[in-house]
């Protein structure tokens, strides 16, 4: 099972968002139909460009608690000191794709971003 994991400021279109998420699918080679769901923030849950990404991309949106996104900060490749200070989390589309995809998850794609989001892929540990 294939993660998307995003993040993005408040406000950030959906469409800049579901540009980004293909754009990383293409890089890593991702077939339509392999990806089973955007992850994203809790905190996240009522910014209307997330829930139009989902709605454009034609996948489930699954929101990831701050302790599951903390607890996959080990295995992420990328970091911010700037979103960490602002919300405790250094990387956060790496945590959600990588808390989303399950406990032996990896990395796919490392971080990728626009001016107001960012993505990464994760693959479930049984995909590997």
């Amino acid at each position: 099972m294939i993660a998307a994991g995003i993040g993005c400021r408040t406000g950030c279109a959906g469409d800049e968002i579901a540009t980004l998420v293909r754009a990383a699918f293409d890089e890593a080679a991702i077939q339509d139909g392999t990806v089973a769901v955007l992850a994203a923030p809790e905190r996240k849950r009522h910014e209307e460009g997330v829930h139009e990404a989902a709605r454009l991309l034609a996948l489930p949106l699954h929101f990831i608690d701050d302790a599951a996104m903390a607890a996959a900060q080990d295995r992420t490749l990328t970091r911010s000191a700037r979103v960490e200070a602002a919300v405790g989390i250094a990387s956060v589309a790496e945590a959600a794709a990588l808390a989303a995809a399950g406990p032996g998850s990896r990395l796919l794609l490392p971080r990728r971003s626009t001016p107001r989001a960012t993505c990464a892929l994760a693959i479930s540990g049984d995909s590997a």
